[in-house]
């Protein structure tokens, strides 16, 4: 009964045209990497935002840990778990996002989960924005409390449902920093106003904007030059940190009820050593060499939304190197991003349930390591292409 259920699940699945599958990849640099027929790609698809992967300092710092503590932790943090390595990172973290603690879990799904149903408690209230990742939505569905979602940064939706809803006890509002599938930046100069207003918890999820805006890397709250007025700010150690794993910050006495209450954290094995080491040393290189690798990102990501718009391609507008690309149906994007993939270049296609019905796109992403001529001779590849398709559209119509 049950495999004949999946099956007919699968096979609706595959008739809308939204079957996902798995492509194996080994990275043979930051921005390219080859398949197992041995076919290379330029890559325009990752999160490794400043390409710290392949790094030497990053390399070195993971042998070294191998070499010196072994391969996995063997237990967790409050058992056997817990590594100097751990401990280091969070230290540097804290520092680094302005904090006074920090907490590091296993993956930023994890930490999200591990945040909300670890605070949140009956009688309690969330708003969420309408855009907020999936790790989001879901530490929202397990907390056991009231969930209230605002449309997408709308301040004047947020204030009034902050005001029109019973709250018997606390006020939580969480958003993304850097929304993961449109690039834009979150208004925290009003949500600040909002969360003093009605003595609300603020939570950012940073995942997309550390290592990628802010004068110094560290996400939304440098960004508008606001440090401390986020109560949790969670990110991940798997993007620009080019590592694994996850992590919040905040207030001590908060870190330390989160140790004592997030299931995800008490009950998982800690992170290996190996992926820590590589986190702060990937950490150091943006706290001591922070406009080497941001400057960089940001040239890079000006010159891909400038050759895409000119290009004649539907960008959403932003300043993130998240740069969306509306195609419209799921079918023609993904037929799109398989006809890239062809040429040698691999983007992300993007369809329900990500995104909403009819906003298929292209998520493109450019690095720090990309280098102009790439993404020039990419933008060039990817705006004939579209060319050639809008003309079949055409056609057929």
């Amino acid at each position: 009964m049950l495999e004949t259920r999946i099956a007919e699940e699968l096979a609706c699945i595959r008739q809308a045209g939204l079957e996902r599958s798995i492509m194996d990849l080994h990275f043979v640099n930051p921005v390219q990497a080859r398949d197992r027929a041995g076919k290379t790609y330029l890559v325009l698809a990752s999160n490794n935002y400043l390409g710290l992967t392949h790094a030497r300092e990053v390399l070195e710092a993971a042998q070294e840990a191998v070499f010196k503590f072994g391969t996995g932790s063997s237990g967790s943090r409050l058992t056997t778990g817990g590594t100097f390595a751990a401990g280091e990172l969070e230290k540097r973290l804290a520092d680094f996002k302005h904090s006074e603690s920090a907490l590091v879990f296993n993956t930023g799904y994890m930490t999200n989960l591990g945040v909300l149903y670890g605070l949140l408690k009956p009688g309690d209230v969330v708003f969420s924005d309408e855009l907020n990742h999936a790790s989001i939505i879901d530490g929202c569905r397990i907390s056991r409390c009231r969930v209230v979602v605002y449309k997408h940064n709308d301040m004047e939706d947020l204030r009034r449902l902050l005001e029109t809803e019973k709250v018997i006890g606390q006020r939580f509002i969480v958003t993304d920093g850097v929304f993961s599938m449109d690039g834009d930046i979150a208004d925290l100069p009003a949500l600040a106003v909002l969360k003093k207003r009605f003595d609300a918890c603020l939570i950012v999820d940073d995942a997309h904007g550390v290592g990628v805006i802010g004068s110094d890397g560290s996400g939304t709250a440098a960004h508008y030059g606001m440090p401390g007025i986020i109560d949790l700010q969670v990110g991940t150690l798997s993007k620009a940190l080019a590592a694994e794993g996850g992590y919040v910050t905040g207030k001590k006495i908060l870190i330390d009820y989160l140790i004592n209450k997030s299931r995800p954290f008490i009950f998982s094995t800690a992170l290996a050593p190996a992926t820590l080491a590589a986190a702060n040393a990937a950490l150091r290189l943006l706290q001591t060499q922070p406009q080497k690798y941001l400057g960089s990102l940001w040239e890079n990501t000006k010159l891909m939304r400038r050759l895409l718009k000119n290009g004649g391609l539907q960008v959403v507008e932003g300043t993130t190197p998240i740069i969306p690309v509306l195609i419209g149906e799921a079918e023609l994007t993904m037929r799109f991003a398989d006809k890239l993939r062809g040429k040698g270049i691999l983007v992300s296609g993007i369809r329900p349930p990500t995104v909403p019905q009819g906003e298929s796109r292209l998520r493109i992403t450019v690095t720090a390591a990309h280098s102009e001529e790439q993404l020039r001779q990419a933008a060039q590849i990817i705006t004939a292409l579209w060319q050639e398709l809008r003309q079949g559209e055409e056609k057929e119509g």
